[in-house]
């Protein structure tokens, strides 16, 4: 399985970026998929999930800015990110999981900088 992010960039305070994750395999055969990041020094922590179903969750953070979908005709995984600030400046990691408590598998990682 490959998951290959896209669309992370420079970007100013209030502004909008949409990352991109595409699989290699049918994302109807993930249980979820979700967004991570990853600050300098820190954990990677999610930010955003998507169910098999469509049901989605978001850190209290993000909430009201950030959008996770995803098109299971392109087999791809999408976070529109919006009112963007420099806290949110992160790499950010598309994951996925066949089963609730299956092998996690990761993309590589986008730069998303926030910065006037």
């Amino acid at each position: 399985v490959q998951l290959v992010e896209s669309g992370g960039g420079l970007v100013q305070p209030g502004g909008s970026l949409r990352l991109s994750c595409a699989a290699s395999t049918n994302i109807l055969n993930f249980h979820a998929m979700a967004w991570y990041r990853q600050f300098p020094g820190k954990q990677r922590d999610v930010v955003a999930a998507i169910s098999r179903d469509d049901v989605t969750s978001y850190i209290d953070s993000v909430k009201g800015r950030f959008t996770i979908s995803k098109d299971n005709a392109r087999n791809t995984v999408f976070l529109q990110m919006n009112s963007l600030k420099p806290e949110d400046t992160a790499v950010y990691y598309c994951q996925a999981r066949f089963h609730p408590y299956g092998t996690d598998y990761w993309g590589e990682g986008t730069l998303v900088t926030v910065s006037s």
